[in-house]
């Protein structure tokens, strides 16, 4: 086998996407196969970082091991694993092929070989090959001799990115605190390989390392508490507590007493001493989320706080020391808010020590795709579907569509999708094909929302847009309407529902209420 194209790559400095995404250009082409995919084992499940001949939103797919006994067998052994064209174990690329989008694996053949590095189980390599007999003894063999290359390849890209994290960053990462940040929290993991989200990953974790308070805006929907959490993790903080509070859902009465804490008898029900979330984060991080939402007077104590490192108790005569480092996160405009009187001048310029504003998801390119695939991933396991999949025309509605609920909204319109699915009656042990009608997307929404607008012209139509057609019944042309300038008016107001709401003129409460049985929230 002539090794050298590999071999030239480990020679050469490339970025990890790069390295591996042509190494398994090469095994595909060396082995005459169908699909190659290497996958990174990630706490319970395998996570692609490289495929060819799968369809895209497969990178976003997060396969847990369990689930997928191929999988599991590959992991287990050392050695090549082999399994015969007849065999009844169900493959997790069935409907995934690029070449056979939608159907079921035929009769094929299919190998794999797990990876290790440093002693320990990183993941795995598969190749399925469509033609039956492909994977002989030599095949085999041959496997087996560029698994050592391939480990190689994955020990390089990971000695790269740690001289890389010593040189940008302030304190030492080890490979398994690199492999946390990556893997993240479950469910909490950022999917997303599009330019603008890596300037940001890059750009958190500069600012990591410091202990700067740092503000993150964006849209409702876009993972603020996801980029936290981020934050957190590559910081010195990270093995100290990160508390969550949600600004938003404090009551204005019991705000002061839930940041800082109080003494007994400080207000009627303080039967004892009781510690804030600031002594709560003491050491790590307090992420206040939705801080726009905070009283004046709580931003008042807040400030001192940043300010001095001190805080005091509800009641107490005495100030505390803290050591807590403070991220914010706000899908308001607080320029705004300062200057109508809703926000302290001097808190806000403390908060915004660092902005960071997230891009929302309609500017994220294919990354949508890839968040769609994490979460077909997700309902396929939880339905307990054999596979489940977008159509092209899915796909590029998908494309088209603004997101005015980013991320947030995504996860809703697949699962919601799936679930439509199930219950016209297809059979679990089937591929399941969503298609653009089971997405319930407005088209028309997307050219609108990403129409220049007039300088001159109002923010909304007054009156809804008529639609393109007079067929079908009367209640679903009205709901196109209404979606539609919903949609629109999101779109516009950066995806805020209070600023909307006012736009079309209708109480904020009923336009939650519409929104959800349009299928928009």
């Amino acid at each position: 086998m002539d090794h050298s194209p590999l071999l030239a790559d480990l020679a050469t400095d490339l970025p990890q996407a790069v390295r591996l995404q042509r190494l398994a250009d090469h095994l595909r082409t060396r082995f005459h196969c169908g699909a190659v995919a290497l996958l990174q084992l990630e706490e319970d499940h395998l996570r692609p970082v490289a495929v060819e001949g799968l369809v895209r939103e497969a990178l976003g797919r997060r396969f847990v091991v369990s689930q997928h006994p191929r999988l599991a067998a590959i992991l287990a052994r050392r050695e090549v694993t082999c399994f015969d064209h007849d065999s009844t174990l169900p493959d997790p690329y069935d409907g995934l092929l690029d070449t056979l989008v939608g159907e079921p694996l035929p009769v094929h053949d299919c190998m794999g070989v797990s990876l290790w590095v440093d002693g320990k189980a990183w993941g795995v390599l598969t190749l399925d090959a469509l033609q039956t007999g492909t994977f002989g003894e030599a095949a085999r063999a041959a496997l087996a001799d560029c698994k050592v290359l391939v480990e190689a390849a994955v020990r390089i890209s990971r000695l790269e990115r740690e001289v890389q994290a010593l040189r940008s960053a302030p304190h030492t990462r080890s490979a398994d605190d690199e492999r946390t940040t990556r893997a993240g929290d479950g469910d909490m993991e950022i999917v997303g390989q599009s330019e603008p989200l890596l300037r940001l990953l890059h750009e958190l974790e500069v600012v990591a390392g410091s202990d700067l308070p740092v503000l993150l805006l964006g849209e409702t929907g876009v993972g603020k508490e996801l980029f936290a959490r981020l934050l957190h993790r590559q910081s010195t903080r990270a093995t100290r507590p990160l508390v969550h509070v949600n600004c938003a859902a404090l009551p204005e009465s019991l705000a002061e007493s839930e940041l800082f804490g109080h003494v007994r008898g400080a207000f009627s029900g303080a039967v004892a001493d009781r510690p804030g979330r600031f002594e709560a984060a003491e050491g790590g991080t307090l992420f206040l989320d939705e801080v726009g939402e905070l009283p004046l007077a709580v931003q008042a104590k807040l400030l001192r706080t940043l300010q001095n490192g001190e805080i005091q108790r509800l009641g107490a005569d005495r100030p505390r020391r803290v050591d807590v480092r403070v991220i914010a996160a706000t899908n308001r405009n607080l320029r705004d808010q300062v200057r109508d009187g809703a926000f302290r001048a001097d808190l806000y310029h403390r908060l915004s020590v660092y902005p960071v504003p997230i891009p929302p998801l309609r500017e994220r390119g294919n990354d949508v795709l890839l968040l769609a695939g994490r979460f077909l991933e997700l309902n396929r396991a939880r339905l307990g579907l054999r596979s489940l999949r977008l159509s092209a025309s899915a796909q590029d509605a998908l494309r088209r569509y603004p997101w005015p609920g980013n991320i947030r909204e995504l996860e809703h319109v697949v699962s919601r999708a799936a679930l439509k699915a199930l219950s016209r009656g297809v059979n679990r042990a089937d591929i399941v094909t969503l298609e653009p009608a089971l997405l319930d997307l407005d088209a028309d929404a997307a050219s609108v929302a990403h129409a220049p607008l007039d300088a001159g012209a109002p923010a909304v139509a007054t009156t809804p847009p008529t639609p393109t057609t007079a067929e079908g019944p009367l209640r679903d042309a009205v709901d196109a309407c209404q979606r539609l300038a919903i949609t629109q008016a999101l779109a516009l107001h950066q995806g805020n529902w209070a600023q909307a709401a006012r736009a079309l003129e209708v109480d904020a409460s009923n336009l939650h209420k519409l929104a959800r049985r349009l299928g928009i929230k």
